[in-house]
């Protein structure tokens, strides 16, 4: 059983027990005017974080997993298009309505999470300024709700921003539109910032955000934010000053001290307890087992792409695009000629990534010698190909894993930051900067950990070949580099559900999508329909459902109508 945040008040802050403090404050709460300490804040503080575990499910997972599949590293999978439909939409960017019930679901689900935060906000901001630990969880709150904020902007681009100040009563009259696309996503800088500013350099619970992590998420805001899009989702600038301020904040985490690679990159993906909350981690969501519940806290969002002969649905497969990614010339990305020819582990190179990522037939299953992944896992091969996806799922031995009902989830924690993506981030930065030689040093860290990772568990694989770029054999030009970042956040977080957005923050997507389809749509036959829309598909609808209960108030997306 792992001790977190998260188990902490379990058997008081179950999900239907949390729902009532979402509408009124516990009776006892408050003195007069103000709480006596923040003790009396504590449960709603457990509540606010106990729905990012228990608020989740396989459908909707606050991975946005099952929204990754717009791109080009993963298929829907399952037994057919008609198998979870409205994700097979989503997929080929074709016949996608705002009164799907995923759109909507995910979008109540994020705001029941920034409702717990701003309940919790609302009693502490009546603790006396002097209380202890006062600033400390106000800065966890602010940081819960700017992380649902971020995902909500990732998905839906105009948003309702909503804080603690706003009286539940006037919820009603509350617009998507108050604040422009450069407004919005500053409330959510601004919501880290305090973090940055008021949490602590270490935290005892595992679970709670450190001053380092509250550094991260606010680069990933601003680099988010310098890529000025206008009305129709075009990129049309890139802000220096938004750019400047991902060097400020990624200097901040890699001079904290505490973080750093793992020196294998499996470790980032791996249950055990002596591998979770490691170095690279540097804010994840805690999950358990064996902790008096039934099942546990268990990560639903993995349970879906389980594969087939592991008794799993076998959704959210790696498509032949991503495993084509990874191979090598000389060690380093096939960036023109990757795609050409489908890659054969016995005549192609490839970067050590690949095997950590992917399940490829003939070879052990999450490092398992006893289960050698075989095409036979897949539910329906012909539509989907014959790959799994590895990071989300744990050693089929594992204790870390349980059945729920008829499907098998884990406990193994979900790393929403870590430090690969610190020194990426600051390395686009500094490209779009035009100082693409200081970049160098950033993404060659990230490849030297990969060169690093081809012995300890994967060396059944074979013909690994990975070098870092050395600017005295190549013309390391800022286009050069741009391509190279790109590239390696792609071979990087394969399948961790970053690819579709980065796409989307490049404006890229349309062109990248589009020539996807039609690179795949003699192996995927139902490519042949597919066709991403340029300034309309790179953001979801906005909910039907939402937009009707507003009265008004919310304006749907450019590009959409009110029901389709």
């Amino acid at each position: 059983m792992k001790t977190n945040i998260l188990s902490l008040l379990l058997v008081v802050l179950l999900f239907s027990a949390c729902s009532d403090m979402l509408d009124k404050t516990p009776q006892g709460v408050l003195v007069g005017d103000e709480a006596t300490s923040t003790e009396y804040a504590d449960p709603l503080v457990i509540s606010a974080y106990a729905i990012w575990v228990t608020g989740a499910d396989m459908n909707a997972s606050f991975t946005l997993g099952n929204y990754e599949v717009r791109s080009d590293d993963c298929y829907k999978g399952g037994a057919g298009p008609a198998d979870g439909d409205v994700f097979h939409v989503l997929e080929i960017s074709q016949g996608v309505r705002s009164d799907q019930w995923n759109i909507n679901d995910i979008w109540r689900r994020l705001y029941i999470c920034i409702t717990r935060a701003n309940t919790a906000l609302t009693v502490l901001d009546k603790v006396d300024e002097n209380a202890a630990n006062r600033n400390e969880r106000i800065a966890e709150m602010r940081f819960l709700r700017g992380h649902a904020h971020f995902l909500l902007k990732q998905l839906f681009h105009n948003i309702v921003m909503v804080d603690e100040t706003i009286p539940q009563d006037d919820y009603a009259t509350l617009s998507n539109t108050t604040y422009t696309n450069d407004e919005e996503w500053q409330l959510i800088a601004d919501d880290f910032q305090y973090a940055y500013d008021n949490l602590p350099v270490s935290q005892t619970d595992k679970g709670r955000p450190t001053r380092a992590a509250a550094a991260a998420y606010l680069a990933k805001t601003y680099l988010y934010k310098a890529y000025r899009q206008d009305e129709q989702y075009n990129v049309i600038s890139i802000d220096q000053d938004d750019l400047n301020q991902v060097l400020t904040y990624t200097n901040a985490v890699i001079t904290d001290g505490q973080y750093g690679l793992e020196n294998d990159y499996s470790r980032n993906f791996r249950a055990n307890p002596e591998f979770e909350n490691g170095k690279e981690s540097l804010w994840a969501i805690q999950y358990s087992i064996d902790d008096g519940t039934q099942f546990g806290n268990v990560n639903f969002g993995t349970m879906l792409s389980v594969p087939l002969q592991l008794g799993g649905q076998d959704f959210r497969k790696p498509s032949q695009n991503l495993v084509n990614s990874f191979k090598t010339l000389h060690g380093l990305p096939e960036f023109d000629n990757y795609n050409d020819e489908d890659y054969d582990p016995n005549t192609d190179t490839a970067d050590p990534r690949l095997y950590h990522t992917v399940a490829i037939p003939g070879y052990p299953y999450k490092y398992n010698s006893n289960y050698i992944f075989d095409d036979s896992w897949s539910r329906n091969k012909d539509y989907y190909g014959v790959y799994s996806s590895l990071k989300e799922n744990v050693d089929p031995d594992s204790p870390y894993r349980v059945q729920v009902n008829d499907f098998w989830a884990n406990s193994m924690n979900y790393i929403v930051l870590r430090y690969a993506d610190v020194l990426l981030m600051r390395a686009e930065a500094l490209i779009e900067l035009h100082r693409s030689d200081e970049a160098l040093t950033y993404i060659n860290e990230v490849r030297s950990r990969a060169i690093n990772s081809n012995r300890e568990l994967i060396n059944y694989a074979p013909n690994l070949d990975i070098s870092l770029y050395d600017a005295n054999k190549i013309n390391w030009t800022e286009d050069y580099a741009r391509r190279a970042l790109r590239w390696e956040r792609r071979l990087e977080f394969g399948m961790e559900n970053c690819r579709f957005f980065d796409l989307v923050r490049w404006g890229i997507a349309d062109q990248v999508i589009n020539a996807f389809y039609r690179s795949e749509e003699s192996k995927r036959t139902y490519y042949s329909e597919a066709l991403f829309t340029k300034n309309k598909n790179e953001y979801l609808p906005i909910p039907y459902s939402q937009i009707a209960a507003s009265a008004g108030h919310y304006t749907q997306n450019y590009g959409w109508t009110s029901n389709n």
